[in-house]
């Protein structure tokens, strides 16, 4: 079985090496037309007459100290430094992107130290999980090819004496990892990662205080989850209902979280076009990433319950295939139309929405997460994600924790207008309604399997998700591992309250 959770760097503080790369920001304000340049230098990182070349050196390069702004440059003694553009105003995502990219421009290199001057444990936290993120490669499918060496190990010299910063490293690390684990599961070709081989990798990975449990198809098609059964029967690869649950002893909150887990799309008999459809194994980024953030807040000891499900199924075509205008059953009895094979991540979404809700009683909240609609990157581009639910506290409570962990989330209607466009005269619902906010429908599709009182919120990570384009920050291409670390903040924050 191929490995899984890529190995991260390892963190350590302290005082700058003598000969390995050396990573320092700059800074670049501008006032009254005339640029100044200023170095950000942990204590004695630099002598002064080394200092005052490196300015000078940048100074040619002619840098504006724009966002992922790097220079490679060789000292006259033959030391690397990396100059990374730093924020001129205090904004700790920034300073995350910037030792992202600080860390890509390292590639090839065993060790480095970070040297930028760090003020305080949100910086220095900040400062940790870009270059652990950053370093990031997958290289677990190739073969003979010769790959530049990845980073093995990062020292952070603050030059001065930070508060907790051994707890701040080591939950760093905690978090960073589970975003790797995310991202390898995503870039793993979906040859090898079928529902089946995403369960058996999944279990090895499970600290001893999470649970596991794992509905077969059989068992789905028995139970009667329809949505789970649709989506996976043209598949020779069969669908799971993986369910993971951590409880501690004195849990001060309870949550549920769903995530998408389509290890292939091809749209079924809607079958999509084949530019792009490559991209497709990414369609399970939502369960990848409720299973990262479950793994967090058990290694983390965060003192809130969590129930994680993810439903699990490939889209293919074949004799078997759901067809057009089909009838289901999702759990718990509500019919469904399926007007569009291709809009099947909501159907399993359903049935699982519906269970967690069963088996879990007494919940603060549930939240699922997918890559669910074409709609969602329109509406908002690649980088943004949308947050659509029912209890505007618990929308703005999570908003202000993704905030913190450096995810961009945005807020969206679901308005009421667009759901009649949901109505079948065959069935209790189609899966497809108004094509105009096809994203905010399928918002409200979801809505329907959801009690009223109890509060919820759907995230559609479909854009940030998969990095199609050139690597930025700490985003590598490929797979982003993006929501687990607004996961675990939620839980974080709320536990304290």
């Amino acid at each position: 079985m191929k490995p899984i959770s890529t190995k991260v760097t390892a963190l350590a503080l302290g005082a700058p090496g003598r000969s390995e790369p050396l990573v320092v920001g700059y800074r670049v304000s501008v006032k009254n037309s005339i640029s100044s340049l200023t170095l950000s230098l942990a204590v004695k990182a630099l002598s002064a007459e080394s200092a005052q070349w490196l300015t000078r050196a940048l100074e040619n390069t002619h840098v504006k100290g724009e966002p992922d702004e790097t220079r490679s440059l060789t000292d006259p003694a033959g030391r690397l430094i990396i100059a990374a553009a730093l924020p001129t105003k205090s904004d700790l995502e920034q300073l995350r992107r910037a030792a992202g990219a600080a860390s890509r421009a390292l590639a090839g290199h065993a060790r480095a130290t970070f040297a930028i001057e760090i003020g305080n444990s949100d910086e220095l936290a900040a400062i940790a999980e870009g270059a652990l993120l950053g370093a990031y490669q997958f290289h677990q499918f190739k073969g003979s090819s010769i790959n530049p060496k990845q980073l093995e190990r990062i020292t952070i010299a603050p030059g001065r004496s930070i508060k907790n910063s051994a707890q701040t490293l080591k939950r760093s690390e905690i978090i960073v990892k589970q975003v790797l684990m995310v991202r390898d599961l995503i870039n793993m070709p979906p040859s090898y990662l079928t529902p089946t081989t995403f369960v058996a990798l999944v279990r090895k990975l499970l600290p001893s205080s999470v649970k596991v449990q794992v509905k077969s198809d059989v068992q789905l098609r028995n139970e009667g989850y329809g949505g789970i059964t649709a989506v996976g029967q043209g598949s020779v690869n069969p669908p799971r209902l993986l369910h993971l649950s951590y409880r501690p002893a004195k849990a001060r909150r309870k949550y549920a979280y769903v995530g998408k887990g389509i290890t292939f799309d091809t749209g079924g008999l809607a079958l999509k076009p084949a530019q792009g459809m490559e991209a497709m194994k990414s369609d399970m980024s939502g369960a990848a990433a409720v299973v990262g953030a479950i793994i967090a807040i058990a290694e983390l000891k965060i003192p809130v319950a969590i129930d994680v499900w993810a439903p699990l199924a490939e889209n293919m075509v074949s004799e078997s295939a759901t067809r057009p205008s089909d009838v289901i059953s999702i759990y718990g009895g509500k019919t469904v139309e399926v007007l569009n094979p291709d809009a099947e991540g909501r159907l399993i979404l359903a049935d699982a929405l519906v269970r967690a809700v069963e088996v879990s009683k007494d919940l603060d909240g549930i939240i699922d997460v997918a890559t669910l609609t074409g709609a969602q990157i329109i509406a908002l581009g690649k980088r943004t994600a949308a947050v659509m639910g029912n209890d505007d506290r618990f929308r703005d409570r999570f908003l202000n924790a993704a905030r913190s962990a450096g995810e961009n989330f945005w807020p969206m209607p679901l308005p009421e207008e667009l759901r009649p466009s949901l109505d079948s005269p065959t069935a209790d619902l189609a899966n497809i309604g108004e094509r105009m906010g096809g994203m905010l429908v399928a918002g409200l599709f979801l809505r329907e399997f959801v009690p009223t009182d109890l509060p919820w919120l759907h995230l559609d990570i479909a854009g940030p998700s998969y990095n199609e384009g050139d690597p930025h920050g700490y985003t590598p291409v490929g797979g982003v591992g993006f929501a687990v670390r607004s996961l675990v903040h939620l839980a974080e924050v709320t536990s304290t309250r």
